[in-house]
């Protein structure tokens, strides 16, 4: 076990951020919830958009004032960048590289762009991480009944001798010291966020989801039969890992499902599997996945490569299956991410 840290909320002064300008890169899911936690903490917190953001209008009608990226960075003494990653390199050369200076702290939520070299700011600035371990509307509803989603902390740079200091005070704005801020470093925030969502958390468990799916129908199963049994009941016993770790789940289940639990485990995710996964977090950490993700995302790329992924991806008959089996569900319209 390492000796990283866990900061809490008397181990950050919320007041150094008292006259800062705050500047919010962004207004998606990440940037509406640090905009809105940090103003509701009694920060001065402004947005930067490009010109014709979507977002634009609604940002204004949250009670901000927002600006162009560029003129943002230049009214801002703190700078979060929440876009995405492959946007960030070309909008930090164009807009806030200019308009940065002395003493500024540029931040990230994720340490992508500063890791693999994308962003390599001036000396003179401090350059530090807040990253929330929860989506962005987490962040937000989480702060709102007086709790927070917990958050790692980084220092890139500290040029002025309190980067930690003020970080730790922006950590707080956004509610995460009521949870616990982890120190960490950019690299092994990188690698490992990386690692954690393509082995486990989206390439592993969609893929281990759908492969039970497709087992179950091949064999003849009603397939809304298989979407109940692989895929819906996923969150159940995710839900109670998250609760009281894997004792606690184990504890909740049948001795049956339990005792098939340990038996089968292995089976289906053998040394094969952690194979590939060794493989998998060496090509996050020697920069090909990045180099291969970047060239991709590019002008050049045009996406091409995601796009179809993305198209094959959604033609799955779980999906199809899926869209009728949650049509039955009383709560179906709340909350819905993709409304089609």
């Amino acid at each position: 076990m390492s000796d990283a840290k866990i900061f809490y909320q008397s181990d950050c002064n919320l007041s150094l951020l008292e006259g800062k300008t705050i500047a919010i890169i962004g207004y998606g899911s990440q940037g509406h919830a640090h905009a809105l936690n940090l103003k509701d903490s009694g920060c001065n917190v402004i947005i930067g958009l490009y010109e014709g953001s979507k977002s634009w209008d609604k940002a204004v009608a949250q009670g901000f004032e927002v600006f162009t990226a560029a003129e943002a960075a230049k009214k801002a003494d703190i700078i979060m960048i929440l876009i995405n990653d492959e946007k960030q390199a070309a909008m930090y050369k164009k807009d806030i590289a200019p308009n940065l200076e002395a003493g500024n702290m540029l931040m990230f939520a994720h340490g992508f762009a500063i890791h693999f070299g994308q962003i390599i700011p001036p000396a003179d600035v401090d350059v530090t991480m807040i990253a929330p371990k929860g989506p962005g509307h987490t962040v937000r509803s989480e702060y709102e009944v007086g709790k927070g989603v917990p958050c790692l902390v980084a220092v890139a740079q500290d040029a002025t001798g309190k980067a930690q200091e003020m970080a730790l005070a922006y950590g707080a704005g956004i509610g995460g010291s009521r949870a616990g801020i982890l120190e960490t470093t950019f690299r092994t925030e990188t690698e490992t966020d990386l690692f954690g969502e393509q082995a486990v958390l989206c390439g592993g468990v969609c893929a281990l989801m759908q492969c039970g799916f497709e087992t179950l129908v091949e064999a003849g199963y009603d397939p809304r039969n298989a979407y109940f049994e692989c895929i819906h009941e996923m969150k159940l016993i995710v839900d109670l890992i998250y609760q009281s770790g894997f004792a606690g789940m184990r504890y909740s289940i049948s001795n049956t499902a339990e005792y098939g639990d340990y038996i089968t485990g292995p089976k289906v995710v053998t040394e094969e599997t952690k194979k590939a996964m060794k493989q998998i977090l060496h090509n996050i950490q020697d920069g090909s996945f990045a180099k291969e993700f970047l060239l991709d995302m590019s002008e050049a790329g045009g996406q091409a490569h995601f796009r179809a992924m993305r198209k094959l991806a959604a033609e799955h008959p779980s999906e199809v299956v899926g869209e009728e089996i949650r049509k039955l569900y009383s709560w179906s319209d709340e909350d819905k991410l993709i409304n089609n």
